[in-house]
């Protein structure tokens, strides 16, 4: 199923949230990113049905999510804040959101999403008594419960131990490779960077970026591109290449040179040539700003300015 925001908006009185946001969420994991208050929770809110926009629209496979409790079928949503009863306990939420769907067999199916987050054992405990990574975990399972085509996560890695977030984003990532939609929110770089295939940025309300996060950074020619190269003779080949006007700087150290390249074509030409020129073995090419965090810098400095 395919989700779409076309100029989508919401404001509250004179503070904008979100600001004529347009994008299309298919079929696979798309990371949501953005710094704190950045609108990524706003935005999730309006796609689950539960705002509605100020302006524009939001669609699921074309039909209005706003004021359509038919979505809630193909929709499962974790939201970031504590949505959970305390006095329940694990196994009680589950099984009411199961019965709360509808199910033909509402009892297996909390027992499978359960069983889905690793939450078999301490199902019988209140969820007061469990820890925050253990209330996200019946979170998720709440949500999976009815197997929906389409997950909605809001920062769903909180307060997890390391283990129980390197399981569901091994979770998220076979959900997405079996062909549903899952679109999850993080302003942690290295969460979205491990999980999501694409990702979309949204700073200060506004649609930053779209797409794989090395297309974005191969896409921004008004900033140099940092390389780190090792070579059989580094010195030698740090001064032929200070002579093209595509390396705008090389510096030299004990792990090999870093150049940044002013021009990314005609680097990316020259250096194979100046190496075989000079006779000189290119034993390592790497990019040194193609990580996630130089994109989303770049991005935000980009948004603001």
């Amino acid at each position: 199923m395919k989700m779409e925001l076309s100029q989508a908006s919401r404001w509250y009185g004179n503070v904008v949230a979100v600001n004529d946001v347009t994008m299309t969420i298919g079929p696979g994991v798309t990371g949501l990113l953005g710094p704190n208050g950045a609108g990524k929770s706003t935005l999730l809110h309006m796609m689950a049905g539960f705002l509605a926009p100020s302006g524009g629209t939001v669609t699921l496979d074309g039909t209005r999510v706003w004021k359509n409790h038919h979505i809630y079928r193909n929709i499962g949503l974790v939201p970031e804040r504590e949505g959970v009863y305390g006095f329940l306990t694990g196994w009680q939420f589950v099984l009411s959101a199961a019965r709360l769907q509808g199910l033909p067999d509402p009892v297996e199916a909390a027992r499978k999403a359960l069983a889905i987050v690793e939450m078999e054992e301490p199902k019988d405990r209140r969820v007061e008594t469990y820890s925050k990574g253990m209330r996200q975990r019946v979170k998720v399972a709440a949500a999976l419960v009815h197997d929906p085509p389409v997950l909605l996560l809001d920062e769903p890695f909180n307060g997890m131990d390391p283990r129980q977030r390197l399981h569901l984003m091994d979770l998220i990532r076979t959900m997405g490779t079996a062909g549903k939609t899952i679109l999850f929110s993080s302003h942690i770089l290295e969460e979205v960077e491990r999980v999501a295939q694409h990702i979309e940025v949204l700073v200060a309300g506004r649609h930053a970026a779209s797409g794989d996060f090395r297309e974005i950074r191969r896409l921004m020619t008004d900033r140099p591109h940092l390389f780190r190269i090792r070579s059989s003779d580094d010195r030698r080949l740090a001064a032929a290449l200070m002579l093209d006007s595509s390396a705008g700087g090389v510096a030299l150290g004990a792990d090999g040179l870093e150049v940044r390249a002013i021009e990314l074509r005609r680097f990316a030409w020259l250096l194979p040539r100046v190496a075989r020129a000079e006779g000189i073995r290119l034993l390592e090419v790497s990019p040194a700003d193609e990580d996630l965090e130089s994109v989303f810098s770049y991005l935000i400095t980009r948004s603001t300015s």
